[in-house]
């Protein structure tokens, strides 16, 4: 007899973004089901070293259960349609280098079409998209039409915040969207770890990566060649740092915002052939402000875009060489 703690409504939610963000299947199937597990079934109740080496179809078997005794207990509707769960399959199997025991995991009977009557308008895009999952017959023209990013197409990886903030704004600017072409971007927080993080992606994604380096990330760039595939491409910054792109109208426009009245001394600074960031580290230290932190001043950026003019050629022949990666959708 199976005794369970219902999960609340915020909790299946929860449950269910974690399992729709882009991850490794296998890694975030697993987290979420032994979760639910240990802390929403009573009887019989499983340590967690006996969860770790429970077969994977058991495993499913005992978290689907939760889940589906828990949206019955919230009196949602019982919908005996599985089409959300195979349309999730075939994505992730699509994306992922998926293994004959993660499939289990992906051929479960969570009442997905309960749950999405709990999805409002103001849900990260996973959830939308999996709300869309339910009802749609172009899921590439629907994501090209409501900006969802799944189904995800490419990754771009990047050294450092800003141009995670920017690059996508950039890219609108030029009509390219990145939701709305299924591209994921993300920082991975300095040269080292963007070898790191292509190197565990690469091993388990079937889409393309493209990867964004600073000048000096030469080293970098030897480590991350030899484990490229044919569908992967590196982009190595002509000068300096993403901040030394950024046209210098936009940076003193955005000064102008930051700082309200800058002074001519300070423009002077701006005007000096020296990197941007120690530029802007200058200014914020001749002014007595705050330490300089590149996402606040990334984010000022994005508020005073104003058109194409703001996007530098060489910011335009990266997004050029992201649009033209083949993808397989």
């Amino acid at each position: 007899m199976i005794k369970i703690k219902p999960l609340t409504k915020e909790q299946l939610l929860i449950s269910v973004d974690r399992l729709t963000r882009f991850k490794n299947p296998e890694v975030k199937y697993l987290r979420v089901f032994k979760d639910v597990i240990t802390n929403n079934l009573i009887s019989p109740k499983y340590k967690k070293s006996e969860l770790d080496k429970m077969e994977y179809g058991q495993l499913t078997k005992l978290a689907e259960k939760v889940i589906n005794e828990s949206i019955n207990k919230l009196n949602l509707p019982v919908i005996s349609d599985y089409t959300i769960n195979q349309r999730l399959y075939e994505y992730e199997i699509k994306t992922f280098k998926v293994s004959k025991d993660t499939e289990i995991l992906l051929k479960n009977k969570i009442n997905y079409n309960a749950l999405i009557t709990i999805i409002d308008k103001n849900s990260p895009v996973n959830l939308l998209w999996l709300k869309n999952l339910a009802i749609s017959n172009d899921l590439i023209g629907d994501r090209r039409k409501d900006g969802l990013r799944f189904p995800i197409e490419k990754i771009v990886i990047s050294e450092g915040i800003t141009e995670e903030i920017l690059l996508p704004e950039f890219a609108k600017l030029c009509d390219f969207d990145f939701d709305k072409n299924g591209i994921y971007m993300l920082s991975a927080g300095g040269k080292n770890q963007v070898v790191k993080l292509f190197y565990q992606l690469s091993e388990i994604v079937n889409i393309p990566i493209f990867i964004l380096l600073d000048k000096d990330a030469e080293t970098n760039y030897k480590e991350i060649e030899p484990k490229l595939r044919d569908i992967d491409k590196i982009h190595i910054l002509k000068c300096g740092e993403f901040e030394d792109l950024l046209p210098l109208d936009l940076i003193k426009r955005t000064l102008a915002y930051e700082l309200k009245n800058i002074s001519m001394i300070e423009l002077e600074f701006v005007n000096q052939d020296m990197p941007m960031v120690k530029i802007l580290e200058e200014i914020f230290k001749h002014r007595g402000l705050h330490e300089f932190k590149k996402s606040d001043f990334a984010q000022n950026v994005k508020l005073n875009l104003a058109s194409d003019k703001d996007v530098s050629s060489e910011i335009k022949e990266i997004i050029h060489e992201i649009t033209n990666i083949k993808s397989f959708c």
